[in-house]
């Protein structure tokens, strides 16, 4: 359990835990070391007095020279007889209680004869218990000042560690431009940590110019030949061609946009910001939603399916307009290879959209894995790779938009995008 703690938390347990050890056994002694001293004292000068009675007062006739808490038995003098309940007790010192009250007895045997002397413990108990007091307030204090003292130092040690992941944690890390981080930390092991944050993000810097760069050319290369093709397309579509010719070309014209689209999406996302995506144009949902259904509404009817477009909202937002292109028409093209019959709708939200068809729809424990990439249903359609909704989900990522799926009844999916925001 202390292992699942926050480290500063750790340092603090763990400097408390050790003074509570240390103090408390360095009290438990101090206990131990006064009881052994109080008993050996208090049998010396039991002891002493003894004697004292033994040989001096008892030989010359007099009562023993002893204070008010002290008592003095013996079994051979009548006027002086043993108690029955001290008769069994052992030679030497012995803490005797009876009731309330506590006593020191010092039993000796001599020929056959015993001798007690018994003490109140009145004043060395109030003695004890005022040491007893002052160690068990110490210990309280010790354990006190460690927690005390184990946050301060908690806090100093995590101070460079905090700040270290603060500075880790900014996206400006990433800019070509940033400065090292091991040169604002000394050479201890925070600084060995900055380092290694250091050369881990240089190779992430590496990675990330690297796919920039690759974007960049391979969106720079194809535009040129789809600029080519969708211009033979223009030439096609003016001319007077049969009936399938015709119909191919479409089709051709139609590709050629969509890969034109993926293109200029592509593009965006290898941005480092989303805010930097603003140059693909901005776009309101209705604008987009009319464009995706001029676009599908044929596919659709051309299949045998009825396609709805549905306004229960209007959003007043404007958003990328490639971007929200892409998205809907991704969505609106996987309902329409997964639904055989039935109905495709589109319906607009004050707060985003949804897709709902009536085709197989996907099973509970599938929906979160079909937004991962090349990952398809078991009803799968086509000759598509599984990108096309993960190319949605890594769009609403990078635009902080929400996307998620669930199942319809009696058959077929619903898709909710949910837009936040103004592109």
């Amino acid at each position: 359990m202390l292992a699942k703690q926050p480290f500063a938390r750790r340092i603090v347990i763990a400097f408390t835990l050790m003074t509570l050890a240390v103090s408390g056994m360095f009290s438990l002694g101090i206990v131990a070391v006064v009881h052994f001293i109080e008993e050996h004292l208090v049998t010396e000068e039991l002891g002493r007095e003894l004697d004292i009675v033994l040989n001096e007062d008892l030989r010359r006739g007099v009562a023993p020279r002893l204070d008010s808490s002290t008592v003095f038995y013996a079994s051979d003098r009548p006027q002086y007889a043993v108690p029955e309940e001290l008769a069994g007790l052992p030679e030497g010192f012995t803490e005797w209680v009876r009731g309330d009250e506590a006593y020191y007895v010092y039993a000796r045997e001599i020929a056959g004869e015993r001798y007690l002397l018994v003490q109140e413990q009145h004043e060395f108990e109030s003695r004890e218990n005022a040491l007893f007091n002052v160690v068990l307030a110490g210990f309280l204090l010790s354990v006190v000042g460690a927690w005390v003292l184990g946050r301060l130092m908690a806090r100093t040690v995590m101070a460079p560690v905090t700040r270290l992941a603060q500075q880790v944690r900014h996206r400006d890390q990433l800019h070509p431009l940033a400065p090292p981080l091991a040169l604002q930390y000394p050479d201890d092991e925070v600084g060995h940590l900055a380092a290694a944050f250091d050369s881990t993000l240089g190779q992430l810097r590496q990675t990330l110019d690297r796919e920039r760069l690759f974007t960049a050319d391979v969106s720079h290369e194809l535009r040129t030949p789809l600029m080519v093709i969708l211009g033979a397309c223009e030439l096609l579509d003016q001319a007077e061609l049969p009936g399938k010719s015709g119909t191919q070309a479409q089709r051709i014209e139609r590709a050629a946009k969509e890969m034109h689209e993926l293109v200029q999406t592509f593009l965006m996302l290898a941005r480092a910001r989303p805010e930097q995506t603003a140059l693909g144009g901005s776009a309101s949902l209705a604008s987009v939603a009319e464009e995706q259904a001029e676009r599908w509404e044929p596919l659709m009817r051309d299949k045998g399916l009825s396609f709805e477009v549905i306004t229960e909202g209007d959003s007043a937002g404007e958003y990328n307009h490639t971007l929200l292109s892409t998205v809907m028409s991704n969505l609106l093209r996987n309902a329409l290879h997964y639904t055989e019959t039935g109905t495709v709708c589109l319906i607009l939200e004050r707060t985003g959209f949804r897709v709902e068809d009536t085709g197989v729809g996907i099973p509970l424990d599938q929906q979160q894995l079909m937004f991962q990439p090349f990952v398809r249903g078991a009803e799968a359609r086509g000759e598509g790779l599984g990108l096309g909704l993960s190319l949605v989900k890594r769009i609403c990522a990078h635009q902080s938009w929400q996307v998620g799926v669930q199942q319809r009844e009696p058959q077929g999916s619903c898709f909710r995008v949910r837009l936040n925001g103004d592109a």
